[in-house]
């Protein structure tokens, strides 16, 4: 049985969802001003897997993941750059899409945005006021957290200590120092919306309650996020929507951990904050890292402990793959009479299935679940070494895929194998001398020896020049044209490259 670590009762829990056979999520996405960091990744893959191993174990799972939309650091982009709202956060939710594909994380089954939920926003906000757990003052909308007594229930603090730990500029029109922003009237230059308090715009906690409710009900199974956002985010969710409808809302909370860099917090002041994107991109892990390679990377730690962030870890996931796709994609690939061995295949499988559903079971314990592959791979190459007749090594290739697809893993048909470097790539490099084209006409065999050593040379210059610039897009496209001739090149640490036919 499915056991889960619900943060708001401090322990392991077996999974029991209000309607069996069916998993009701909700987890807290992006404020969309910026490019998404290290961090978000591995919050977005954590519930990821998380939705793809109940589907794996038999539910039906509606999965909600939001867009925060309208934010104060949202205007403030905007204002730096001259642009509407909508202009920055229609950017950063493409940018969220492309970054999570290249990831390969499923989109959500909905991604709502604040700003299309406004009159569910202030449908709640109302209750609230009725109920006498909000109040209005000068347009702007507070809850009241005396008068809910559970405030504190989540992140086990006790209103007394967080009133005493209170600012002393706290605002003097609040009843309580932790009373929090339902509605926030109207500024100059802000967006704004109609409502009964007048012109204005939500408080970010009411938008996630709001949205929730919209989506999943007023009772669903899971709520999650990164620790971060225990409090004050989930606090004042689970606050306002259990004082607006006086039912529980979420019935398991659950948190992944921080991501560290170096075994330091990840800190743009530091130096050491790593976008998605960059780390596709840049010099020293462009050629190394695949969207494989950093899930595998971020999988190896349980999502409840911190992560860290670091060269070694990720050369260290890179040399483990390529060892799993050694055996996948070439070992068992490889046509065999002998059948020496095949009546051990469907035990050895069996064995990774029930450690792998073990792990799993245990609170999603994926480095547990990654070890039973590594037990699969010992047992089969013991059994190559006997003898593995084709079609067994077909149900061999065969397991590992449909297993590693709850992790997104093992999904590749090729993977590129450099044993000088140790250095694995998923990009779909020619292996031939030449291949064939067709751009409406007959098609044409193009081979390497079509470039000159002299122009090979001025594109990979032209192509260094570009990573300066930070101009990845041509850096790649450079790159592309040079492989699809099947013109190899490898980047060295000193920013140099090398090529070979």
């Amino acid at each position: 049985m499915l056991r889960i670590y619900n943060t708001l009762t401090g322990k392991k829990e077996p999974f029991e969802p209000l309607v069996p056979k069916t998993a009701r999520m909700y987890v807290c996405g992006v404020t969309v001003y910026d490019y998404c960091h290290i961090g978000h990744a591995r919050s977005a893959l954590v519930f990821d897997v998380i939705r793809r191993y109940l589907e794996h174990s038999g539910y039906c799972v509606a999965f909600v993941k939001n867009f925060t939309d309208v934010d104060d650091k949202i205007i403030k982009r905007a204002n730096e750059q001259g642009v509407s709202c909508d202009q920055i956060t229609a950017k950063f939710i493409q940018a969220y899409h492309d970054d999570m594909g290249r990831l390969g994380v499923r989109p959500a089954s909905i991604e709502p945005k604040a700003t299309e939920h406004m009159a569910d926003i202030i449908e709640l906000t109302g209750r609230l006021i009725t109920k006498g757990l909000a109040y209005q003052v000068d347009g702007d909308v507070y809850f009241d957290v005396a008068q809910y007594p559970e405030y504190g229930r989540l992140s086990k603090r006790r209103l007394e200590d967080l009133q005493a730990g209170a600012r002393v500029d706290v605002d003097e029109r609040k009843r309580h120092p932790m009373d929090f922003a339902l509605w926030k009237s109207a500024k100059p230059g802000e967006p704004a919306w109609p409502s009964p308090w007048g012109q204005g715009r939500p408080g970010w906690h009411i938008e996630c309650s709001a949205m929730s409710i919209r989506h999943l009900g007023e009772m669903f199974d899971i709520h999650g996020g990164g620790m971060d956002l225990i409090f004050p985010h989930h606090e004042n969710e689970i606050a306002q929507s259990c004082g607006a409808t006086g039912k529980e809302f979420a019935r398991y909370w659950i948190h992944n951990g921080f991501v560290q860099i170096n075994k330091e917090k990840m800190s743009k002041s530091l130096g050491n904050f790593f976008t998605i994107r960059e780390i596709f991109e840049k010099s020293e892990w462009s050629e190394e890292v695949t969207g494989e390679i950093l899930r595998y990377f971020l999988l190896s730690t349980h999502y409840h402990g911190p992560l860290d962030f670091s060269d070694q870890a990720l050369s260290e996931a890179k040399n483990t793959l390529n060892g799993l796709y050694d055996l996948l994609v070439t070992r068992l690939a490889e046509p065999e009479q002998n059948s020496t061995a095949d009546r051990e295949l469907d035990g050895a499988i069996e064995k990774c299935k029930l450690a792998f559903q073990t792990a799993m079971d245990d609170d999603f314990n994926t480095p547990g679940a990654l070890a039973a592959f590594q037990g699969l791979k010992t047992d089969i190459n013991k059994m190559l070494s006997q003898g593995l007749s084709t079609e067994a090594r077909q149900i061999a290739r065969q397991a590992f895929r449909t297993i590693g697809n709850v992790f997104g893993l093992f999904q590749l048909d090729r993977w590129q194998f450099n044993p000088t470097s140790r250095i694995a790539t998923s990009e779909k490099v020619p292996v031939l001398e030449s291949l064939s084209v067709g751009v409406g006409e007959s098609a044409t065999v193009l081979k390497s020896e079509r470039f000159s050593d002299t122009e090979i040379e001025t594109r990979i210059a032209e192509r260094i020049e570009a990573k300066r610039r930070k101009d990845f897009k041509r850096a790649d496209e450079i790159r592309a044209e040079l492989h699809s001739f099947g013109i190899i090149i490898e980047d060295k640490p000193d920013g140099t490259s090398r090529w070979k036919r």
